[in-house]
């Protein structure tokens, strides 16, 4: 059987503080309380659709506004992502995926190439959806893509609906996410780069 890919991270700040535990190997379960609603609603659909079990527990400043909390949510989750993804031997590397909702359609490609690099187009057609700022989207991947060490390239390709936008992003990142680091039988053992490491 193959070591069990799990993760806890904590963060403690002046800002924010919060725990991230995570399996990549698991079937999607989740417990999610950042105190930003939206934010853990699109945190379901990462564990949800890239099978991942999620624990993540967040407190910050929301008596300013979201942002740190949305921001420092996504460098946990990314420190945990790299600390339960190991040396990368045997899986995938490169995730894509293509996620529908009515009228948005988003896609979503991610590269455990151990180089932080984020392509971010997403037009949204409002800026708030709700009480969340659709700006903090693009700091809740930065700050993963940071701390993960992937390249990731998020593009909504059409959509009218800010929700819809944004919920296809995340869903089309969870399916990338379980393609990438998902283990290949035919790759068991292997670092997936021709320099030898990642």
């Amino acid at each position: 059987m193959p070591t069990p890919r799990v993760a806890e991270v904590t963060r403690n700040t002046n800002e924010t503080q919060i725990r991230v535990v995570i399996n990549l190997d698991g079937t999607g379960q989740q417990k999610l309380n950042t105190g930003v609603p939206f934010l853990d609603h699109m945190l379901d659909q990462i564990a949800r659709h890239g099978l991942i079990d999620l624990e993540i527990e967040a407190r910050g400043d929301l008596h300013i506004d979201a942002h740190h909390t949305v921001e420092d949510v996504g460098i946990t989750l990314g420190q945990a992502f790299a600390k339960a993804i190991g040396d990368k031997k045997g899986i995938r590397r490169y995730g894509h995926a293509y996620v529908p909702l009515d009228e948005a359609l988003s896609r979503v490609v991610v590269d455990f190439s151990g180089r932080p690099g984020l392509e971010f187009h997403v037009p949204f057609k409002r800026a708030m959806i709700g009480a969340f700022d659709v700006d903090l989207t693009h700091e809740f991947f930065q700050g993963f893509v940071n701390h993960a060490l992937v390249t990731l390239h998020i593009d909504n390709l059409r959509g009218e609906n800010a929700h819809h936008q944004c919920e296809t992003v995340f869903k089309a990142f969870g399916r990338a996410l379980r393609m990438a680091a998902e283990l290949d039988a035919r790759a068991a053992g292997t670092i997936p780069s021709t320099k030898g490491s990642l």
